[in-house]
């Protein structure tokens, strides 16, 4: 079977399928769409007629022009927003594949936005087009079905252009001919509809195979956060405890020793390489998962990872509590970018800014080091980037030789 109404109506079993009554819901719900989105362009339409009319002088007629302008162009990207929710819904009558939305960062930023305001002015200029010469088509044929009906009803002869019936003999031919005819209208409004339907999904949806790569990217990121989180839940609860009870052992059986003998030396020192691997290990697990990020957000963690680092780190945090997701890649982001200053820059300062816009949060770490980093050299920044793009956002990456570096990251972070 078709999977979509462009390739239903080329099949030879069309007319037999479900997909002309599907074609034809789905013309009749983009006039109601077009229609809907006219009514709201009367306010501009309505400023631009008035400064095309009016008796003013052109400085009002150019304010009202401007006037309508603005607010097409600024009222027009989160309309278009909002009338894709209702496009991608209606889709399913014309195309059975699923109908992913494009993923919307900063609204008048993203291309995706414009992507659908693109369709959005589509769905104003084509379908009064197509619907206004099926309409005429479908009122010819209810006119010829309906002459048999109308013949003896009428007081004079019928008149179909240069055809005038007066009697029932020719009227029920022209009934025959436009019930042939139903089919025809079928066909053209399921073409129509098609094309139609091929161009929302062009504009507000991405391809098919793209959005399973980016899902499957999606979920390998979210089963690498589970393997950590369960790495760090196994050395917490039994890596950790059993080296406490192996300090805890060795402490006791110094105890047993007299302190001038060889073994106590040897179990001095063995206690002492022991607390020193819990601390290494204390530190591994706060790197895998930090508590403090889970439990105080990316403001409390980024203060304490800057004063764990080996650099000056100036920080300029201005962020509440965000999703998880987003805090998790934000501060492994920060963690990998000092990572790589302090290994690569020659510089012992860094500073971190951290904002958040509407949709967007904005990372930004910045070093007057030596620059001139290479994301294809394996220094870090290509997986960085990757556990970024995963998350939806963005890794910008500016470093001429002899500095500074700053490395941007974008993420899509609801308010």
């Amino acid at each position: 079977m078709p999977s979509t109404l462009l390739r239903a109506v080329i099949s030879r079993r069309f007319l037999l399928s479900p997909w002309p009554w599907r074609g034809l819901a789905y013309a009749i719900t983009t006039g109601i769409s077009s229609a809907a989105l006219w009514l709201l362009l009367l306010c501009p339409i309505s400023l631009g007629y008035a400064a095309a009319k009016a008796n003013v002088s052109l400085a009002v007629a150019a304010v009202l022009a401007m006037s309508a302008a603005a607010i097409v162009v600024f009222l027009g990207p989160p309309l278009a927003v909002v009338f894709g929710y209702g496009e991608r819904w209606r889709l399913r009558l014309a195309d059975d594949r699923p109908a992913v939305a494009n993923r919307i960062g900063t609204l008048y930023l993203d291309p995706n936005t414009w992507r659908a305001f693109a369709y959005l002015l589509a769905l104003a200029i084509l379908p009064p087009v197509w619907l206004g010469g099926l309409g005429f088509f479908g009122l010819l044929i209810f006119g010829l079905i309906a002459a048999p009906f109308a013949v003896p009803l009428s007081s004079g002869p019928i008149v179909f252009g240069p055809i005038e019936i007066d009697s029932p003999g020719p009227a029920a031919a022209l009934a025959v001919v436009g019930v042939l005819l139903i089919p025809v209208l079928l066909y053209a409004a399921s073409a129509f509809s098609g094309v139609q339907a091929a161009l929302a999904r062009l504009l507000l949806c991405p391809d098919p195979a793209l959005a399973e790569v980016s899902q499957s990217r999606t979920r390998l990121a979210d089963a690498f956060d589970a393997e950590r989180h369960r790495i760090e839940r196994d050395l917490h609860d039994v890596a950790q405890q059993r080296l406490v009870n192996l300090t805890m052992q060795l402490s006791l059986a110094k105890l047993d020793v007299p302190p001038d003998s060889p073994g106590h030396t040897a179990l001095e020192a063995a206690h002492e390489q022991a607390k020193i691997l819990m601390a290494e290990l204390r530190d591994l697990i706060r790197g895998i998962n930090p508590r403090t990020l889970k439990e105080l957000g990316l403001r409390a963690a980024l203060e304490e990872l800057a004063d764990d680092s080996t650099l000056t780190v100036a920080l300029d945090v201005n962020v509440g509590r965000l999703p998880a997701a987003v805090e998790t890649v934000a501060y492994f982001a920060v963690s990998e970018a000092l990572t790589n200053v302090a290994k690569h820059s020659g510089t012992t300062q860094a500073s971190v800014t951290v904002r958040q816009t509407p949709g967007m949060l904005h990372v930004e770490v910045h070093d007057e080091g030596r620059g001139g980093a290479n994301p294809t050299q394996g220094s870090g920044i290509t997986g960085l980037a990757d556990r970024i793009a995963a998350a939806g956002g963005r890794l910008l990456l500016s470093s001429p030789q002899n500095g500074p570096t700053v490395v941007r990251i974008e993420l899509p972070c609801a308010s």
